[in-house]
């Protein structure tokens, strides 16, 4: 069958819809595995539709499509749907229904809806039913009609995995399986199923490179009181690795045989899975009697609290890493005078430089580079056909991380590339403030993400403004930049803990005009202990100077002003050993005290 537009298959979809008489399929941006990147392999909303962003559900009636993705991607919406025929709904906009909101408008009483349920996990088809509320609507999962249609489908990656050193990880699997069975012995469970690839990588001190910029190996992984399984392809497994796991106790089984396994597992099993991370064919194929205890995945919250070779790790990568941000920004300054870079050159010179460094297995994330009124776009990514030629004037916001063997990065500076305005510097300043004002936050035992996002956003508020995106997130140690389950937002309600790694991140962005954000990491230590009990602090992570020349000191108070000071200082203090002469005088005018 011959489809070479997303038109025509879309309208081969309708057919199939209106053969099996489903009224409406939804193909979200999703893997098995609930990943935030995913391997082309499981790309099937953008090879129907042709939106490449990574963010979007697509939801195909038997006579209209669309597409909902969030406002970063609202722009190329447009853009890559034009003569697709599927309607772009610009989700997080004023009165833009959820898909599951115009399903529940647009399915009636008996209508059956169908998705591949590997794709779907369980908290989000609850929220689908929840949207149809008294409406009968039937589910359809036999059989996945969109994705039997991809007949060129890209292979699972064939990438292999590979043990992960101890001396980074800072514990053996063995001990980490001993703790995970400790928090199932207290859940009152006898089964752990293992979907999310972070953790299953964590778990059995594992990494791979099957999905971008996350170093992790696509497997499952289903854990006992007694044994240990690890679904994954036996291709990937070298003999080596194959006997260091059975070794530690650990049976290999090949990744399809997951499904089986399940199914053949005792009627009486109590078995704890995280409905946000597993998907919801877990429990269509669940043995009747088997009890699923849902709860937060257990290696989710260990793994957040990074042990103290973890740590070391984390501040050695970004004394690399600050290494490469100051070469880049000594280049920069000499590269934008010729006008013949664009955005997306500049963000290969920094990777370039990064991975000059020991240890260093990619970028963490697809670097951000906004120039001018990019720079306000919210998670922008320059594309080569709309990416400007950068010049000596106005800011630009690099947003960028790496990935090392012992640490990942994560770090966002704002930069003037000509002199800046007075708004600018102004803007600037109070985004600096919200950012210092989080770094020196103490708090007592018991402090949640929530109830410290606000010190982030109180001088934007002052000013009648405010950050549309979460203040921070939980790192990985050379895993996802993006992890849990410890936020800086409104909603978080996840104790901060010494040892948890943070973004801070606060950003304002005027549309059309420019956008400032300033970012470090944040681990969690402890600060001192009281009458009121246990008492916790921030030590900054990254390493990198602010720009001073769009610093206002007169809107500093004197503990700002002093935070800044001792930070720069630091910064020259741990990288001027590291440069070369020429650059060791960049950095100490860059770092000049205010």
């Amino acid at each position: 069958m011959n489809l070479p537009t997303p038109a025509t298959r879309i309208a081969a979809l309708q057919a199939q819809l209106r053969q099996t008489e489903v009224a409406a399929w939804i193909v979200p941006s999703a893997d098995p595995h609930q990943s935030e990147y995913v391997a082309e392999h499981w790309q099937d909303r953008a090879w129907l539709s042709g939106f490449s962003g990574s963010a979007g559900t697509l939801v195909v009636t038997q006579s209209e499509a669309g597409l909902w993705t969030d406002p970063r991607y609202h722009l190329r919406g447009e853009s890559e749907l034009a003569g697709s025929g599927i309607g772009l709904h610009r989700a997080g906009l004023a009165g833009v229904p959820s898909y599951a909101e115009w399903l529940a408008t647009h399915l009636a009483d008996g209508d059956r809806l169908g998705f591949n349920a590997e794709r779907l996990s369980l908290v989000e088809v609850e929220r689908l039913k929840r949207a149809f509320g008294r409406k009968k609507i039937e589910i359809f999962t036999h059989s996945d009609l969109a994705g039997d249609l991809w007949m060129d489908r890209p292979p699972l990656p064939p990438g292999p995995l590979r043990l992960y050193d101890e001396r980074f990880a800072g514990e053996t699997r063995t001990q980490k399986l001993a703790r995970i069975r400790a928090e199932m012995t207290k859940a009152g469970v006898d089964g752990y199923l293992l979907t999310a690839l972070d953790d299953i990588a964590w778990t059995f001190n594992i990494r791979g490179r099957d999905v971008a910029y996350n170093p992790v190996v696509i497997a499952y992984a289903f854990i006992s009181l007694h044994e240990a399984h690890l679904f994954v392809h036996p291709s990937k497994v070298e003999q080596a690795s194959r006997a260091a796991l059975a070794g530690d106790g650990i049976t290999l089984l090949d990744y399809t045989q997951i499904v089986p396994f399940w199914a053949g597992l005792p009627a009486n099993s109590r078995v704890l899975i995280d409905p946000t991370k597993t998907s919801y064919h877990f429990l269509a194929t669940a043995p009747e009697g088997c009890h699923l205890q849902r709860a937060q995945s257990i290696a989710a919250r260990l793994k957040a609290v990074k042990n103290g070779v973890e740590v070391e790790g984390f501040r050695r990568a970004h004394l690399r890493d600050g290494v490469a941000l100051v070469r880049w920004l000594i280049w920069l300054e000499e590269a934008v005078k010729s006008e013949s870079h664009t955005e997306i050159s500049l963000g290969e010179k920094l990777a370039e430089l990064r991975s000059r460094g020991q240890r260093y297995r990619g970028e963490s994330f697809g670097t951000i580079t906004g120039y001018g009124p990019n720079s306000a776009v919210g998670h922008y990514s320059p594309r080569p056909e709309t990416t400007p030629f950068v010049r000596p004037a106005g800011l630009l916001l690099s947003d960028s991380g790496g990935q090392y063997e012992d640490g990942t990065t994560d770090i966002t500076r704002t930069i003037a590339l000509g002199p800046p305005s007075e708004e600018a510097r102004q803007v600037y300043t109070t985004v600096l403030k919200c950012h210092i004002r989080l770094a020196t936050a103490r708090f007592p035992q018991g402090t949640t993400g929530s109830q410290l996002d606000v010190l982030a956003r109180e001088f934007l508020w002052r000013e009648g403004w405010n950050c549309r995106h979460g203040i921070g997130h939980g790192v990985g140690h050379f895993l996802n930049v993006h992890e849990g389950p410890q936020r800086f937002n409104t909603d978080n309600r996840v104790a901060l803990q010494p040892g948890m790694v943070t973004s801070n991140e606060p950003g304002v962005y005027f549309a059309g005009k420019f956008g400032v954000r300033l970012e470090n990491l944040l681990l969690c230590v402890a600060d001192s202990t009281t009458d009121f009990g246990d008492f916790y602090c921030f030590e900054t992570l990254g390493l990198c100077p602010f720009d001073r020349q769009l610093v206002d000191s007169s809107r500093l108070d004197t503990r700002e002003i002093a935070w800044l000071n001792n930070y720069h200082r630091r910064v020259y203090d741990s990288l001027a050993p590291l440069l070369n002469p020429a650059e060791r005088a960049w950095l100490q005018e860059a770092t000049h005290t205010l």
